[in-house]
């Protein structure tokens, strides 16, 4: 439903270009949920632009179904509908049902198959008690559920969606995960979603793709990842303190963080890209006397698997979000 072949693009910068694209590839089939993850600058809003047509790619290549989106502009923009971040999916004066049958309009549907439809809509995302609603009265969580109506209206094979969850509360965030795979489910609609909510990503989408600096880091399956990073992920629970002279050779090594238990004491957790990394750890607490009071198997959560891949540490060996990456 999607290809992205070798797309790069490059924006001027005060002093030297910058990358943001850079040879990306990747494809999504019919009937798919895929995530698209990265840091802050990663790329993503930049791709999303090329897919929609907004922005020209420098090289590459992309196919929205059998068309290209600036040679086969109209063709390829009646394959898909998008929501970008923010509010401006929607006109704020309209009502639900007028923003609606604008955009139904707007994409040349017929007025009674519309009808049914944006009916079908309202009674779905439980709108129906704000049919008569202008949409800047909404709270946040129902103009984003109107701003997905608004995309499904015209019944676009793909669909693209921005942040869908962002700055939402956790019952309307909840909402939207149902609906997204309810989409996918009864309609067959293929889903591409760029989001920082890990939970999100978790519950709705089997592959992932995560971008950073411009660059495919990672193409897999969600299970595929966690399976990966939970079959090597452990927890040291050390009794007293650790020299400065361990703690430097503990933060050599690579995906260790260190955490103070609050009392007197430490933990170590570690996910070993090789066995004789435990052995390093292991060899390094013997060496100043540590007593290791247990060791336990960890579960993995997805934003840990992210911020693994990332390489995000910050000074004390702790993987972080601090530089946007979540």
């Amino acid at each position: 439903m999607l290809e992205i072949r070798d797309v790069s693009k490059t924006y001027p910068g005060k002093r030297e270009k910058i990358e943001a694209l850079k040879d990306v590839n990747f494809s999504v089939k019919k009937g798919e949920l895929l995530g698209l993850l990265g840091p802050n600058g990663a790329g993503k809003t930049t791709l999303v632009k090329i897919i929609c047509g907004l922005v020209f790619p420098d090289s590459g290549e992309v196919r929205v179904g059998d068309y290209n989106p600036w040679k086969e502009r109209a063709l390829a923009l009646r394959q898909l509908s998008a929501v970008l971040e923010g509010n401006r999916n929607i006109y704020w004066p309209l009502t639900v049902r007028e923003n609606m049958e604008f955009f139904a309009a707007l994409k040349g549907l017929d007025p009674r198959k519309a009808r049914d439809r944006i009916d079908d809509l309202i009674e779905r995302l439980d709108l129906k008690e704000k049919t008569n609603v202008t949409a800047r009265s909404l709270s946040r969580g129902m103009q984003q559920k109107l701003a997905i109506a608004v995309a499904l209206v015209s019944d676009s094979p793909l669909l693209i969606l921005d942040e869908p969850t962002l700055g939402l509360d956790v019952e309307s965030a909840l909402e939207i995960r149902s609906m997204l795979t309810a989409v996918v489910e009864e309609e067959n609609k293929t889903i591409m979603l760029t989001t920082h909510d890990m939970r999100l990503v978790r519950a709705v989408c089997p592959r992932v793709v995560i971008i950073n600096e411009g660059r495919i880091v990672t193409d897999d399956r969600v299970d595929n990842l966690l399976r990966l990073f939970d079959a090597k992920a452990y927890r040291l629970h050390l009794q007293g303190e650790l020299q400065k002279e361990q703690k430097e050779k503990l933060l050599r090594l690579e995906y260790i963080s260190i955490e103070e238990t609050g009392g007197n004491g430490f933990f170590i957790d570690l996910t070993l890209e090789q066995a004789q990394n435990l052995y390093q750890v292991m060899d390094i607490l013997r060496r100043g006397d540590t007593i290791i009071e247990a060791i336990e198997r960890q579960e993995v959560d997805l934003e840990e698997v992210f911020l693994s891949i990332l390489g995000r540490r910050d000074e004390d060996g702790k993987f972080s979000a601090s530089s946007g990456a979540v």
